[in-house]
C-alpha cells in the first residue's frame, strides 16, 4: 500500500492546478478515471464537436427530464481524461464579475472577495493581448489568447449591439465584463492550452508526483472522522481494489457530479438518502449533492444569405483545405473555439451590472444542439441568465461507484430566471435583426418568426434549450450558520479531518460566466490554503 502526502481524486482543472502546486515540496498522488490526454481531438480546438460522444474520454452523464426541459433528457458531458473537462470543452476563458466573489465573501466566506481572488487569476494566466496589468497576469503557465479570425459576420453582430448602445468592451476579464467583445480563449499556437497541458504535464517531471490513470475511485478510507486514504479500482469495475493513503489530507476533485457522488458513496451525506440505500452514514452533512445550478440556454438560429459560414467550410474539400492550413499553423476553423463573440448585457436597464450573456457565432447546429454543423449557412446567437436562482441536486442512485449519480438541475423552475431568460431571448433577436447584419439575414429558423409571446418563447425554450456545460455548487462552501454548507472557507468538509473539497462543486452561487477559469483560481488559492502559505496579498481596486 502506497503513502503520498496529499492524494487528489481527479485530474480535472483544479486538480491538475494543485497538483502542480503542491508537488513543488511535498509527495503527490493524482487519481484520474480516464486515460492519458493522448487523442488527437483535444488538442485541435475544433476537435470539442467530435468530443461531446467520445466514451472514453467522456463521462456521458445524462440529466433528468423535468418540466421546463420538456420531459427532455438533456446530456451533461464531463471531461474523462488528464485536464478533465478543460480537455473538452468550448476553451472560453471568462473570470466574471467583481460582484460574484464579493458576494461568496457576504455570504461568510471570508478571503473570498475579488480583490483577494485577482491575484491567483493574475498568476495562473499568461494575457496574450489586450488587458490592464491591474487585472491581467503575464507569466502564468496558462495562455489566454483572443480570437485570431474576423468572420464578417461576427463584424456585423457586434456592430448592431454598438448600435443598440451597447459598448465594445475591450477586455470582458478587466475594469467590467459589461459589454461585446470576441471572446478569450485558452488556445496557444493553434492547439489547446487545458489544465493539463499548462501544469500537470511540466509538474510531471518532478520525481515528487505520481499521476494513475484510468483508476476509479470507489471510496475513500477513514480512520474515525479522519479521511487517510482512498480505494480504486484499476482499469475499470472488474480491475483490482487498490488502496492509496495520504499523509496529510486527501483533496477531493472530481466535479459537480463526481465529488458529492463519491462522498455520499463514503458514507457523508443526508443520513436518510444513505440508509434508503443501505449504505452506513459516516458523517451526516445533508447539503452533500444539492444547491445544484447550472445555465440553461435556448439558441436563436437564423439562415444566412450572401455570405458564407462555417458551416460550408466543414466538410469535403472545403473541410481538406482547412485542415491543411491548420496542419502548416495557418489561421483554420480547426483552430476556433464554439463561440466567437461575447455579449453580457443587462435584462432591465435599472440594472447597474450585466444579469445576461449572449454568444454569436457565423454557423449553426443540428437540432438546436451544438455537436453537429448544419448543412445550409447559418447563424446562432445563444442566451442565458448569468446568475439562476433554479437549484437541483445530484444523488447517488445505489451503493455502486460505477452507476451514473441522479443529475436533476430544475432548470427554470424560479419565476425570475423565466424572466430574465425572456429579455436574454429577446435582446439576442433585436442583435440578430439590427441592421448591420441585414445583409445577410435571410429568416429566423428557430424558434421561428410565429413565437413572439412570452408563452411561445417559453415553449420555444422548453423544446431546445440545452445546458451551457456550467454545473456548481454541489459542496457549497459556507459559514456555519448555513445549513446546507459542505465546506468551510478554506475547502475543509466540515465535521471531517483530512478531507477537503477544491472543484467548482464548492462555489456558493453561480459565477457571470464560464466555470474553467474560476475552477482553476479556486485550486490555487487552495492551493496556499492546503500548505498554510500566506496568502497573496489583495488588490484593491478604487470605485
Amino acid at each position: 500500500m502506497d503513502t503520498f502526502d496529499y492524494v487528489i481524486v481527479g485530474a480535472g482543472s483544479a486538480g491538475c492546478v494543485l497538483a502542480n502546486r503542491l508537488s513543488e515540496d511535498a509527495r503527490v498522488c493524482v487519481l484520474e478515471a480516464g486515460p492519458r490526454d493522448w487523442h488527437p481531438y483535444i488538442h485541435i480546438p475544433a476537435g470539442f464537436i467530435k468530443l461531446f460522444h467520445q466514451p472514453g474520454l467522456n463521462w456521458l452523464y445524462t440529466q433528468e427530464p423535468s418540466e421546463w426541459t420538456g420531459g427532455r433528457r438533456i446530456l451533461a458531458p464531463r471531461g474523462k481524461t488528464l485536464g478533465g473537462s478543460s480537455s473538452i470543452n468550448g476553451h472560453i476563458y471568462n473570470r466574471g464579475q467583481r460582484l460574484d466573489y464579493d458576494g461568496w465573501q457576504q455570504r461568510g466566506n471570508r478571503g473570498w472577495g475579488y480583490a483577494d481572488v485577482l491575484p491567483y487569476f493574475k498568476r495562473l494566466e499568461r494575457r496574450i493581448g489586450e488587458g490592464d496589468n491591474t487585472f491581467r497576469g503575464r507569466e502564468g503557465s496558462l495562455t489566454v489568447s483572443d480570437i485570431d479570425q474576423y468572420h464578417p459576420l461576427s463584424e456585423a453582430f457586434i456592430a448592431g449591439a454598438v448600435s443598440l448602445g451597447i459598448p465594445r468592451n475591450p477586455d470582458y476579464n478587466g475594469t467590467s465584463q459589461l459589454g461585446i467583445n470576441y471572446a478569450q480563449r485558452t488556445i496557444k499556437s493553434g492547439r489547446r492550452m487545458s489544465a493539463a497541458r499548462a501544469f500537470l504535464h511540466p509538474a510531471m517531471r518532478r520525481q515528487t508526483l505520481e499521476v494513475r490513470t484510468r483508476a476509479h475511485v470507489a471510496s475513500l478510507v477513514f480512520e474515525g472522522k479522519r479521511a487517510v486514504g482512498v480505494r480504486y479500482h484499476k482499469g475499470g469495475r472488474n480491475g483490482p481494489l487498490i488502496e492509496v493513503r495520504a499523509r496529510r489530507e486527501v483533496i477531493l476533485s472530481g466535479g459537480t457530479f463526481n465529488s458529492p457522488q463519491l462522498l455520499q458513496l463514503s458514507g457523508v451525506g443526508a443520513p436518510e438518502h444513505l440508509r434508503s440505500l443501505g449504505i452506513d452514514v459516516r458523517h451526516a452533512l445533508p447539503g452533500v449533492g444539492e444547491n445544484l445550478r447550472d445555465h440553461y440556454a435556448p439558441r436563436v438560429a437564423v439562415r444566412v444569405k450572401n455570405m458564407g459560414t462555417i458551416n460550408e467550410r466543414s466538410r469535403g474539400l472545403k473541410l481538406a483545405a482547412e485542415i491543411a492550413k491548420w496542419c502548416v499553423g495557418g489561421k483554420s476553423i480547426l483552430g476556433l473555439s464554439p463561440t466567437q463573440v461575447y455579449c453580457f448585457w443587462k435584462s432591465h436597464d435599472a440594472l447597474e451590472t450585466s444579469d445576461i450573456q449572449l454568444t454569436f457565432t457565423p454557423a449553426s447546429y443540428r437540432e438546436g444542439m451544438q455537436g453537429q454543423l448544419e448543412m445550409e449557412p447559418g447563424m446562432t446567437s445563444a442566451p442565458w441568465q448569468q446568475r439562476p436562482e433554479s437549484k437541483g441536486y445530484v444523488r447517488i442512485r445505489q451503493n455502486d461507484p460505477f452507476t451514473q449519480p441522479e443529475i436533476q438541475p430544475n432548470y427554470l423552475s424560479e419565476e425570475t430566471d423565466r424572466r430574465v431568460l425572456l429579455a436574454a431571448m429577446r435582446l439576442s433577436r433585436r442583435l440578430l435583426k439590427s441592421k448591420p447584419l441585414e445583409p445577410y439575414y435571410d429568416y429566423e429558423d428557430f424558434p421561428g418568426d410565429q413565437a413572439q409571446s412570452d408563452d411561445e418563447l417559453l415553449a420555444a425554450a422548453k423544446q431546445r434549450g440545452t445546458t451551457t456545460f456550467h454545473p456548481m455548487g454541489t459542496c457549497r462552501m459556507g459559514p456555519e450558520s448555513d445549513p446546507t454548507a459542505v465546506v468551510d472557507d478554506q475547502l475543509r468538509v466540515r465535521g471531517l479531518e483530512g478531507l477537503r473539497v477544491v472543484d467548482a462543486s464548492i462555489m456558493p452561487m453561480m459565477l457571470s460566466a464560464n466555470l474553467n477559469a474560476g475552477v482553476m483560481m479556486i485550486a490555487d488559492k487552495a492551493s496556499d490554503l492546503i500548505r498554510g502559505k500566506t496568502p497573496l496579498p489583495p488588490i484593491v481596486l478604487q470605485g
